[in-house]
């Protein structure tokens, strides 16, 4: 597969950088690129994330006893999400999941694919279930809610309350963009991702997260299903009722010019840059309607009320998870 999406070439394109390298970050105007998407205009060139499918007849019995969430009787056409879990219940993949009625198809970030694929091959054991890396051949792409965008026929669609995903055939990528335009860097995708507050696997989670901590138990988590790694810490977190950290939304001063950096230290604004560490900014932007805005990580105990500090930023905060 190539390392850089071909829609790079489009007019104005400015590559994107870190996780999300290989393909734009704008396309020159972020603010109108954001203003689209919230229309339900243009589209997300996602097709640096990898793309697993698995088919056979006991795909969605097999994966049941893998993911935490409940896919034993997903209906074709069915989006859902799902995690899989370390032994000790943290994080270690995000899977965006849609069945067509033959193959369960799964989008994920990038870089993960193939460790994603190892632990699955090694849990197949004797169950009629066949794993496949389809990068190569599919790009995920991204029509936002309301799009009246022609989807061709045949392709793979995961659609959801925030858009359609797309399964694209790769080789299609450049004709698609062409018809459905405008196109859409990934900055305003992650702007409007960061404004309604969902979490993303390497961005708001680091090696000890837990789903509890950043509101995933519902959407990614099925609290009545049990057979899943991690299980047991999933439960006994959601019996007390106390997740260590949790995630919140932050306004952030929009006197600064420089947004803060994910790993940016969160304080109590009350003891100043010099106070206790309290948590740390995951991922930050800028909206074209709320100024800049950020998602943190802070400890389960920070007063909801608190006026917080996003390293020398003032940050006001809104409860995401709640404490």
């Amino acid at each position: 597969m190539s390392s850089t999406s071909p829609l790079l070439s489009l007019p104005g394109a400015v590559p994107a950088e870190g996780r999300d390298e290989g393909v734009a970050a704008h396309y020159g105007d972020l603010f109108r690129e954001q203003r689209s998407l919230a229309d339900g205009k243009g589209f997300v060139d996602l097709s640096h994330r990898g793309v697993v499918t698995v088919s056979g007849e006991e795909r969605l019995s097999w994966l049941h006893l893998l993911l935490t969430q409940h896919v034993t009787d997903l209906s074709p056409g069915q989006a859902t999400e799902a995690l899989i879990l370390s032994a000790h219940g943290h994080i270690e993949h995000a899977l965006y999941l849609v069945d067509d009625g033959e193959t369960v198809w799964a989008h994920v970030e990038p870089g993960t694919r193939e460790a994603l694929i190892g632990y699955l091959e090694s849990m197949k054991f004797f169950y009629k279930a066949e794993v496949a890396d389809r990068t190569d051949d599919f790009a995920v792409v991204h029509l936002p809610a309301g799009s009246i965008a022609e989807v061709p026929e045949g392709v793979v669609v995961r659609e959801t309350a925030h858009g359609r995903d797309l399964f694209l055939p790769r080789a299609d990528l450049e004709s698609f963009g062409a018809a459905a335009g405008p196109a859409v860097g990934i900055l305003a995708y992650e702007a409007l991702r960061v404004e309604s507050h969902r979490p993303r696997l390497g961005f708001e989670t680091d090696h000890r997260t837990i789903p509890h901590e950043l509101g995933w138990i519902g959407s990614a988590v099925h609290l009545q299903k049990g057979c899943y790694r991690g299980q047991e810490t999933v439960a006994r977190v959601h019996n007390l009722g106390k997740p260590p950290r949790r995630l919140v939304f932050l306004h952030l001063d929009g006197s600064e010019v420089h947004l803060p950096p994910p790993g940016t230290p969160v304080r109590l604004a009350s003891e100043g840059a010099e106070g206790r560490q309290l948590g740390f900014v995951t991922t930050s932007a800028r909206h074209y309607e709320l100024g800049p805005i950020a998602l943190a990580l802070v400890k389960r105990n920070v007063p909801v009320d608190a006026e917080l500090l996003a390293g020398d930023t003032a940050a006001a905060q809104e409860t995401v998870v709640e404490p």
